[in-house]
């Protein structure tokens, strides 16, 4: 999980209210160093597991009132204003270090089933915590989040496939690639080909439907909250369009957002409101 899917939610942007700034910074500074411990230098497997123990014991003291190490005190101070603040829900903040920890493991996919449990601790508790921040918690919103950042973790998998693997890291379901007559990952590295490309066109796809499944909870929300999410619903839908301008063939390249980009997100965020009210497709690009 790179730290690249944080960096596909608005942190601290122009539209957050400054009111919930502190708070945004601090979730996404506690998710973003847990990611480093998890992924970045050259560690053993045990040394990581071991620094997100650490880590754990931190959060735990800091949800506690208690003093902890110190060893991340740039990290556990602003995180602790904005829960004592905000009162953030401890287990959304667990269960992102139990899938930091399963990264560190590295385990196989089986199926889709697998893989969705997998962001329902690695992304989904990022959206529910922003939406508490705004004090949003209707069911139906809390669905529509998770589709939305289950879809964005998604999408950061297909889009840096050939960086995940030569890192050794799969996320493919298993019953994916057999479907499409690929052998396991474990068995030999991937190759690009039809069938891999075939396979990715599937996964892309039920990316894009959980996408446009979550996209009305863009709508619901006023003010800028609605303004933003909109803007990251359109730029995970746009990373889908240039994966399908390269055929699908992300083994190779990694097809990123840029300044020119821009225009087109909020010409489609625009889009968006505007295609409700003629009861169209949320403005979602097909």
């Amino acid at each position: 999980m790179g730290v690249e899917h944080y960096e596909n939610f608005p942190v601290a942007s122009l539209l957050c209210p400054p009111r919930l700034r502190a708070a945004v910074v601090a979730i996404y500074g506690f998710a973003r160093t847990a990611d480093d411990l998890a992924d970045e230098g050259d560690a053993a497997p045990a040394q990581r597991l071991a620094a997100l123990g650490a880590y754990r014991s931190e959060l735990e003291a800091m949800l506690e009132g208690r003093g902890g190490s110190g060893r991340w005190r740039e990290v556990f101070e602003p995180l602790g204003r904005a829960q004592r603040e905000h009162t953030l829900p401890a287990r959304l903040l667990h269960d992102l270090l139990d899938a930091f920890e399963q990264d560190v493991r590295n385990p196989p996919y089986p199926d889709r089933e697998a893989l969705l449990a997998y962001c329902q601790r690695s992304a989904n508790p990022i959206g529910r915590l922003l939406l508490h921040l705004y004090g949003v918690d209707a069911h139906g919103d809390l669905a529509c989040a998770d589709a939305i950042c289950t879809a964005l973790q998604l999408i950061n998998f297909w889009q840096d496939l050939g960086r995940d693997q030569a890192r050794g890291r799969n996320y493919l379901p298993a019953s994916e690639l057999a479907r499409h007559g690929l052998p396991p990952i474990e068995a030999q590295p991937l190759r690009d080909g039809p069938a891999l490309r075939a396979c990715l066109r599937e996964l892309c796809d039920w990316a894009a439907a959980l996408m446009r499944r979550g996209a009305p909870l863009a709508l619901r929300l006023p003010g800028r909250a609605g303004w933003e999410l909109r803007l990251v619903v359109q730029g995970g839908l746009r990373i889908l369009e240039k994966i399908e301008a390269l055929q699908h063939g992300t083994l190779h390249a990694r097809p990123v957002l840029g300044k020119r980009d821009l225009p087109l997100l909020l010409w489609r965020a625009l889009r968006m409101g505007a295609q409700q009210r003629a009861g169209q497709d949320a403005g979602l690009p097909a």
